[in-house]
């Protein structure tokens, strides 16, 4: 059996003690400063999820909302609309933003895109591109790094004008709630009071996301190492070359195998067998095998080719 990713056990303890009231250090100060050097931002705030992360971002914009067609995040839309903004879906590659494709749609002033780092989690974003396009084109970039947050390559989480993640499970920074919004542009959080008012955390999930943060970038270069491992060995993986934290399978009877797939590859809680279509992976059948949500002790070679042996044989079925 397969374990679910959980907080740390020092995580946990920490967590505990702050609850009882043992230890009186201010967490928020010291895990803000941590977000600041892991985003390169000089402005965070932490808050009470990722979704107000998000709320609290498209409240800031007063022009469209550039959303990617598949491999985002659904909140991205809910919220938007739930503002009333004015939302333009972007053609992309499985998920992966092309700036070319941006020339194809009509623009508003004052307008930004929203995005995360892995497209469906699967495929690495190339944010540097990505940036440069919408920052000469007078875009907001707004990246949710939940996944991303700590690469080692400081490709990922920190080139946006604006920084989001959601810090509960199963995140790279696991702590079960709680969330932070970072950038540079003092206008987002001067534009945005009463929602950050709105999305306030405790010091209990302050301490774990700045426990958390410690280890994040060796956290999550092992869950890409184990990704890519997977992909090396299962063919027709979607952006099979790219860095992620997933993989995914295009096929006809993805369902059927998915079944299949969660009937002999079980966890001790949630599962890490999922089925597409679905927005927040790829908009066509496949079968998602999510690495991301697997305990770190589960990255391990023999464990990652028990999933490969099962995965292949039931393709081949």
């Amino acid at each position: 059996m397969f374990k679910f990713k959980r907080p740390s056990d020092e995580t946990l303890e920490i967590m505990s003690e702050v609850a009882k009231g043992n230890i009186e250090k201010d967490y928020e100060e010291s895990c803000i400063g941590k977000i600041k050097d892991l985003t390169d931002k000089e402005d965070v705030r932490i808050t009470s999820s990722g979704n107000n992360s998000i709320f609290i971002a498209l409240s800031a914009v007063e022009g469209d909302i550039i959303i990617p067609d598949q491999g985002g995040w659904h909140g991205f839309k809910q919220i938007a609309k739930f503002l009333n903004k004015n939302i333009i879906t972007l053609k992309t590659d499985l998920g992966l933003i092309n700036p070319d494709y941006l020339d194809e749609i009509e623009i508003g002033d004052s307008s930004a895109l929203i995005f995360t780092s892995f497209a469906g989690y699967a495929g690495e974003q190339n944010i540097k591109s990505i940036s440069r396009y919408c920052r000469s084109n007078d875009i907001l970039t707004i990246e949710d790094a939940s996944a991303g947050i700590g690469d080692s390559e400081k490709k990922l989480g920190r080139n946006s004008d604006i920084v989001l993640a959601s810090t509960g499970s199963p995140k790279m920074i696991n702590v079960g709630s709680g969330g932070f919004i970072a950038t540079n542009d003092d206008e987002v959080f001067k534009k945005t009071s009463l929602p950050q008012k709105l999305s306030k955390t405790s010091q209990i999930i302050c301490s774990g996301i700045d426990n958390e943060i410690d280890n994040v970038g060796e956290k999550l270069e092992l869950s890409l190492n184990a990704t890519k491992h997977i992909k090396k060995h299962v063919p027709n993986a979607i952006h099979a070359n790219k860095r992620g934290l997933n993989v995914i399978i295009p096929h006809d009877d993805a369902k059927s195998i998915c079944w299949n797939l969660k009937r002999s590859l079980t966890t001790d809680k949630s599962g890490f067998i999922t089925t597409c279509p679905n927005y927040n992976r790829v908009k066509q059948k496949a079968i998602c095998v999510e690495i991301k949500n697997l305990d770190y002790a589960c990255l391990e070679k023999e464990h990652l080719d028990i999933i490969i042996d099962t995965v292949n044989n039931q393709l081949q079925v």
